[in-house]
């Protein structure tokens, strides 16, 4: 086989397996609507489970983040044109807009989309799923829906918290740089927007989203024993990654379109 037909069944495969995600994504909401609703346990066990999992994790990965990437090096790239009293306003752009939705999502993914991937296919090895099936069960209802419900509510969720910790990022470097964090928090709401937190946290309960479908998806289809769960978690990570960078090209784009006086940093 040549490498151009090689490239273009991988690209074949991985077109149809995006199809049959967005498929699966109609019928969890379709599924969820339709009564009727058996799967209110199984929520809050997963959304406890899942915040059991996360919260640690999201809450270093923030400070980390906030402090280092958009704290440290912004604020030390501004003192040399002596505008650290910019760096509230950069926070804005830096970690409302970008940075926590990102470390939610990826936090999400990493740990609660992995073991999610990785039950749902062992479940699928051990033929479970079709088990289900025989008995008249619907999957879909019992076993993604509450999934899905349970990473976008949770993943909204920390968003906030994630905001709330990626600022305390730049209050830390603003006060190790000595400067006062009146300017900071004068920028800060100068340029913070309802529209920008709004957006924010819609954007990060899409992110939840779109984790769940491409978790679920993988976990149901894995084969190959062991090794296909293995493979399915690595896959689905992969794809939660693109999906969530590829949405938040496009929706940054729609708000920033519709909204240019949000663009600026004043």
């Amino acid at each position: 086989m040549s490498y151009a037909t090689r490239a273009y069944e991988g690209v074949r495969e991985f077109l149809v397996e995006i199809g049959e995600m967005v498929i699966l994504a109609g019928q969890t909401i379709m599924s969820a609507i339709r009564p009727p609703y058996p799967y209110g346990g199984e929520f809050v066990q997963q959304f406890l489970f899942a915040l059991k999992l996360c919260w640690f994790p999201l809450i270093v990965s923030t400070v980390a983040l906030g402090y280092g990437a958009p704290g440290l090096q912004a604020a030390n790239f501004a003192t040399l044109f002596g505008s650290i009293d910019r760096l509230g306003g950069f926070f804005v752009l830096a970690s409302i807009r970008e940075f926590a939705p990102f470390v939610t999502a990826v936090v999400m993914a990493g740990v609660a989309g992995t073991a999610i991937t990785a039950d749902l296919g062992a479940r699928k090895i051990r033929d479970e799923l079709d088990a289900l099936a025989v008995l008249g069960v619907d999957a879909i209802k019992n076993l993604v829906v509450p999934r899905f419900f349970a990473l976008m509510i949770l993943t909204g969720l920390f968003d906030i918290f994630a905001l709330m910790l990626g600022v305390s990022g730049g209050v830390i470097a603003t006060l190790v740089n000595g400067a006062p964090l009146g300017p900071f928090w004068a920028t800060f709401f100068t340029n913070a927007s309802v529209t920008d937190l709004w957006g924010s946290i819609v954007k990060t309960t899409i992110f939840g989203a779109i984790i769940a479908i491409v978790c679920c998806y993988k976990g149901m289809n894995a084969q190959g024993g062991a090794e296909g769960v293995g493979r399915a978690v690595n896959q689905a990570v992969v794809i939660a990654f693109i999906g969530v960078f590829a949405f938040n090209y496009v929706f940054t784009q729609t708000l920033l379109a519709t909204n240019p006086e949000i663009t600026a940093i004043r």
